[in-house]
């Protein structure tokens, strides 16, 4: 029985909604809750918040205690390691007891006077939510654009400030997606639009004082299934925009120091060829799958960059996928992929010697840095791993030295404590899944063991192996934390990615269940002591496998999870919908239709025993409607065999990613733990 049967949870009354499409009959009792303008949605919301205010009650000391251990491994005043661009040194800073980052910046030297370009505490005073965009200084660094969002709908306002005098320039621009670029004249930039269906489509030409519906239109995508971002390269020199679905690119260019008022197109799209693009030397560079399943990196001079003239600099390789890359005067750097290992590849452009940056970890992730100079001495990159905090590095292209700039310190934290690695485990049809499992030392591995395991897995976003300061008030407490590098995401290239897509999308949940029970298997837990997490599209995840194997799992945390897909996917009119094809299938054709509907979450659920779980949303969430977890909830309630604890918690201030306070945010992760520990009876 809950541990709550005291308690009642809303009952969403039942108004039956048909959808007729290939000759079949979808029937939504729910639907009703979709329109967050109808009073009686907003009653139900409440009411589902005041439930699961009464079933967390008892909990409200243990949400105080991990808030304050979560909140104690900040350090509260803290600084990031500076940045060079041109003759500044740009830094951010965060103060004790204070939300937001200040970002800052000093002229000529580390010793000069702090210079605040903005304070977002100042901004955010008068919001329960707000979260800053993007920050873009003019080329002569005198005025500093920036974009922000006060509701979590994630359209932004682009506001100017001067920065000496601290004043703002008339410019409010709406409907922004937070994306700009400066122009080299110092009066204008770029910036793109969204539509009504969360795209970016439009790239827009802004000159300061002007008022945005004057705004010269540069390019408008119509096809509902690209979307549209702009960059600069290195130097200053080239403005870039990519059109970009999830599985084909084009690219437009323009030089930075002209009025930009036409584009020339770099390479025409062809379905199913993706490209990026850099230039520097009088070279482009291209990063492309043409030919090439995991990308080659090709050149090409500026002045004639026909497809005819690229030439190869580095090529395709079975086992390595290029993930990203960054030109210098001398030097590029190559992020790669090797059966699930990232590193970073150093080529000397003049000589072509190739050198590899190594890391002393057998598990890690890397990251570029913020590297503004493209005469520097050293490429700046990001580091962690499980159990090494978030480092910055330099690295000397020349003598090949590696130097820690910054380590973040994380108070109370013990590194010799915990102990990480990754193993491997057999899927269903024989292929080797990595898993990453994180204990605290000395942890005995004998099945009683509770165990927290997490997974994605969709649009080949890797879930890499860094440093989570949270987790740490879990493995404090003898709990297991292991991440399952499931096909759908790219963590062993490009095909794992395909391997968890469209019709194959039913390896992504068998891959975490064969997970879930190899950790079974080898004593590190048992199905009683699992509790799995996912958030939007690894809440498509939660669902599937809880329809699949309620049984494998104690406790189910799912985080604005996608779990309404058939409703979703076959209504063109929400934001993203027709951008999803690629990773879903279309379900308007029959074969995707019977094979999304064979998964759907919410369309599968069945009267079973359900596994403990708790549902997170937010009101403005333009990514996973609110109404989709609040569906779900409501259709397994109407629909278990055992009464056990499904909670839904509803942000009414937020939208897809929670609270935006780097404080307020622990309360929500706080509150989340603290409903795992309960179920797993261990709240005291």
């Amino acid at each position: 029985m809950s541990q709550n049967q005291h308690v009642t949870p809303p009952v969403a009354v039942k108004i039956p909604h048909v959808t007729s499409i290939h000759n079949i009959t979808l029937q939504d009792d729910f639907s009703w809750l979709r329109g967050k303008e109808k009073p009686e949605v907003i009653a139900y919301l409440n009411a589902e918040n005041a439930f699961t205010e009464s079933v967390m009650h008892d909990t409200k000391s243990l949400q105080e205690q991990l808030y304050n251990e979560l909140r104690g491994r900040i350090k509260e005043t803290d600084q990031t390691a500076p940045d060079q661009m041109d003759d500044y040194y740009y830094y951010s800073r965060t103060e004790a007891g204070k939300q937001y980052t200040i970002y800052c910046r000093k002229h000529g030297s580390l010793d000069a006077p702090e210079e605040i370009i903005l304070d977002v505490n100042v901004l955010a005073e008068a919001h329960p939510f707000f979260t800053l965009g993007t920050l873009r200084v003019s080329p002569n660094h005198k005025l500093l654009a920036y974009s922000y969002d006060i509701d979590g709908s994630e359209r932004y306002r682009i506001a100017v400030k001067d920065i000496a005098s601290n004043t703002l320039h008339s410019d409010l621009l709406e409907e922004a997606t937070g994306s700009l670029v400066w122009l080299n004249d110092n009066k204008t930039f770029i910036y793109t639009l969204l539509d009504e269906a969360f795209r970016s489509y439009k790239v827009l030409r802004h000159t300061l004082g002007e008022d945005q519906k004057k705004d010269l239109l540069l390019l408008h995508e119509n096809d509902e299934s690209y979307s549209i971002g702009i960059d600069k390269t290195k130097d200053n020199s080239i403005l870039l925009i990519g059109i970009e679905s999830s599985t084909t690119s084009e690219f437009h260019f323009a030089n930075a120091d002209g009025d930009c008022n036409s584009l020339t197109i770099f390479a025409p799209r062809v379905h199913e060829i993706e490209y990026q693009i850099d230039a520097a030397n009088g070279n482009f560079y291209i990063k492309t799958n043409k030919n090439a399943k995991n990308f080659k990196l090709m050149s090409v001079p500026i002045v004639n960059f026909s497809s005819n003239e690229w030439s190869e600099v580095i090529p395709h390789r079975p086992d390595t996928t290029i993930e990203s890359f960054e030109v210098f005067n001398t030097y590029i750097v190559v992020k790669e992929t090797t059966l699930g290992l990232e590193q970073f590849r150093v080529q000397n452009l003049a000589t072509q010697e190739v050198r590899y940056i190594n890391f002393p970890e057998p598990t890690y992730t890397i990251s570029h840095g913020r590297n503004f100079m493209p005469n520097a001495k050293e490429f700046r990159l990001g580091y962690s791993s499980p159990v090494t905090p978030p480092s910055v590095i330099d690295y000397d292209f020349v003598s090949g030295k590696i130097s820690t700039v910054k380590q973040t310190e994380i108070p109370t934290y013990k590194k010799e404590d915990y102990e990480a690695k990754r193993v491997l485990v057999t899927a269903s049809d024989g292929v080797k899944i990595p898993l990453t499992v994180i204990m605290k030392k000395g942890i005995v591995l004998n099945g009683k063991n509770p165990l927290y395991l997490y997974g994605y897995g969709s649009y080949g976003i890797s879930m890499t192996d860094g440093f989570s300061s949270k987790i740490v008030s879990l493995l404090d407490r003898g709990m297991i934390y292991a991440i399952a590098h499931i096909r759908g995401g790219s963590e062993m290239g490009e095909e794992w990615h395909d391997a968890g897509k469209m019709l194959n999308k039913k390896n992504t949940f068998t891959d975490f269940i064969a997970c879930a029970e190899f950790l079974i298997e080898n004593k590190y837990t048992s199905p009683k002591l699992i509790a799995i997490e996912g958030r939007s599209a690894g809440g498509l995840l939660m669902g599937a496998v809880t329809n699949m194997r309620p049984d494998l799992f104690k406790i189910v945390v799912a985080g604005v999870p996608f779990v309404d897909m058939m409703n979703t996917m076959l209504d063109a009119t929400l934001p993203l919908t027709i951008g999803e094809y690629e990773e879903w299938g279309n379900p308007n054709e029959k074969q995707y239709f019977d094979y999304m509907l064979s998964y759907s979450p919410y369309d599968n659920v069945e009267a079973k025993a359900y596994p403990h779980i708790l549902a997170l949303a937010g009101i403005s969430d333009p990514r996973v409607s609110y109404w989709e977890p609040a569906k779900w909830v409501a259709k397994i309630r109407a629909n278990r065999t055992y009464n056990n604890t499904i909670i839904l918690k509803t942000n009414m201030d937020s939208g897809h990613f929670g609270a935006s306070g780097r404080f307020d945010y622990l309360k929500e992760i706080a509150f989340q733990y603290a409903f795992v520990l309960k179920m797993f009876g261990f709240a005291k």
